[in-house]
């Protein structure tokens, strides 16, 4: 070592600390593209396997269960709502206390469970009533016991829905975050396109291969291939533990959010004065405090030496939460766009109708609901790739037409489809009254409709709380979204326990009867397309208050 320069010496001691530091560091050699199989395998499965289960479920609620259309259409409607709305839930669970890996994980074998329980209902007589050919005669409703174990399954498929899904695609982009780098940005974005063209093939078969075996081989087979499915998508999402990078939770956005409405409310006696001090957070961007909705303002004045976040907010939460009630009416008018893209009663329409193809086949009738999937699909790709860099050029907007424009134009969409839909039920009504069939492909135009409907309006709502909210509530987007979903199921609920109670009055056959023959869809119909009418009027209301309100700040 006598002849080694110190320069030598120094040289080799950084490489022998540099090597150390490499090896002591396991989180570096964590994540990665290896890991995305793994978390897209697991998503894409767990779609197919949820999604394939919906499609169908009213036939299995009405012909196993004994209920009526607007029972099982409720139902649904409710089971529809509490999976978006846990998706909050899941949310939270991951980013204040357990992480996404748990989170998934969890959710991931509660999804399995509940498939399980789904499937022992159709393996088992004793877990369901008995048939009515079995009867000859009356048909015996489910007893408690059963229901109970019915109503477990959606449950525990509903939980793992609301942990899965809203954790799947942020737990990707951890393991291509580790080292900010233009490639691992070029990654992500791979990421994201893999992750979308995985959720829509999964949606696809789940309408069309899932389906068709629940048709041709029954209820048995057709639940026991979604269960096999979420089998192979929990193992594969544990396979790769080794592998993954689990980042440590932190602070939550919905935990600042109530803690500014308390401390608002704690200092509501509070006067404020022009020469107030606020409280502004370390390490962010610095927001002005606004003068809209004032009484926020409350939550950050420093009055007194208390830091604690449960008696002082900081300016930039405060803010936060405004921006959230600025948009929170033009938010609200998504919601019966997806209650009417989400009802059963067209499916019901295709199972009366002709759906042959050729003479040995035929459309299963929970399939068309592919039209809209693959309409909203279509429409992106075409709005995105050739239609934005043309009205860039003449609208001077980077993304082609406006936000609320799109969200308009998709509301607009919506009141056609419906008006078209109600036409379309009253023509075949009559053929099918007649004694003849109609084809179901008349189907086809309304669903299209309302696939274009909701790529302009979903699509335009997820950009306008982008561009509305700050980067820091970046993820709530996603969030919002969902719960527009969740009280879209609960709206179509209500309507059509509302519909059917006062149609039925005086012992009159209700608009929404089983046999939608005797019944009247129709007139639904033309009611969704009248409320859509009127929901594209609040539409406009809303989007003046809002420009009045921001431009007031």
């Amino acid at each position: 070592m006598a002849g080694i320069s110190n320069q030598d010496k120094l040289s080799i001691d950084t490489e022998l600390q540099t090597k150390l530091l490499l090896h002591s560091d396991d989180h570096d050699h964590k994540g990665g593209m290896r890991t995305m199989p793994f978390i897209i395998v697991n998503e894409a499965f767990e779609k197919v396997a949820s999604y394939g289960l919906t499609p169908n479920m009213i036939f299995y609620l009405m012909e196993v269960y004994h209920m009526e259309a607007v029972t099982g259409t409720s139902i649904l409607s409710v089971w529809s709502a509490l999976s978006n709305g846990l998706s909050i839930f899941g949310a939270f669970m991951a980013d204040s206390y357990l992480g996404r890996f748990r989170v998934i994980a969890f959710g991931s074998l509660t999804s399995l469970l509940g498939m399980i329980f789904l499937w022992l209902t159709s393996m088992f007589p004793q877990l369901r009533p008995s048939s009515c050919e079995e009867l000859n005669t009356i048909c015996n409703p489910a007893t408690p016991t059963q229901l109970a174990l019915l109503f477990t399954s959606f449950g525990l498929l509903s939980i793992g829905c609301g942990c899965v899904r809203p954790c799947s695609m942020a737990f990707g982009a951890d393991q291509l975050n580790n080292h900010p780098t233009i490639d691992n940005q070029r990654l992500i974005d791979s990421f994201f396109n893999w992750y979308y063209a995985s959720m829509t093939m999964s949606m696809v078969v789940a309408f069309t291969v899932v389906v068709y075996i629940q048709d041709e081989y029954g209820w048995q087979v057709g639940f026991a291939v979604p269960m096999m499915l979420m089998v192979c998508s929990a193992l594969m999402f544990m396979l790769g533990s080794s592998l993954y990078v689990k980042v440590k939770v932190g602070e939550s956005p919905f935990s600042g959010f109530i803690q500014v409405l308390v401390v608002a409310f704690k200092n509501r006696k509070v006067t404020l004065y022009h020469d107030d001090c606020y409280k502004h957070s370390d390490g962010m961007d610095r927001v002005e405090l606004t003068q809209n909705i004032r009484f926020l303002n409350n939550a950050c004045v420093i009055k007194d030496s208390n830091t604690d976040p449960w008696s002082l907010s900081t300016v930039e939460k405060v803010e936060s939460i405004k921006s959230l009630i600025r948009i929170a009416p033009i938010w609200s008018s998504g919601i019966l766009l997806f209650t009417i893209s989400s009802q059963n009663y067209p499916t019901l329409q295709a199972n009366t109708m002709n759906r042959h193809i050729t003479s040995g086949f035929e459309i299963p009738a929970a399939s068309f609901g592919l039209f809209m999937v693959l309409t909203l699909t279509i429409w992106i790709v075409f709005y995105d790739r050739i239609l934005v860099p043309i009205l860039a050029k003449h609208s001077h907007q980077p993304r082609g037409l406006h936000p609320k424009t799109r969200m308009g134009i998709g509301l607009v969409i919506s009141v056609v489809a419906m008006v078209i839909s109600a036409i379309v039920e009253t023509i075949r009504r009559q053929v099918a009254r007649s004694g003849d069939d109609m084809s179901a492909m008349w189907l086809v135009p309304q669903y299209c409709l309302l696939g274009l409907a909701e790529a302009f309006n979903a699509v335009g709502q997820m950009e306008f709380y982008y561009s509305e909210l700050p980067k820091s509530m970046s993820s709530i987007a996603m969030a919002l979204f969902m719960v527009s979903n969740a009280f879209s199921g609960l709206v179509g609920s209500f309507l059509i326990n509302v519909v059917d109670s006062v149609t039925s009055e005086g012992g009159d056959v209700s608009w929404l009867s089983s046999d939608i023959n005797e019944g009247h869809v129709d007139y639904y119909y033309w009611l969704l397309g009248f409320l859509s009418l009127l929901n594209f009027f609040y539409f406009l209301i809303c989007c003046r208050l809002h420009r009045r309100f921001t431009s007031s700040t």
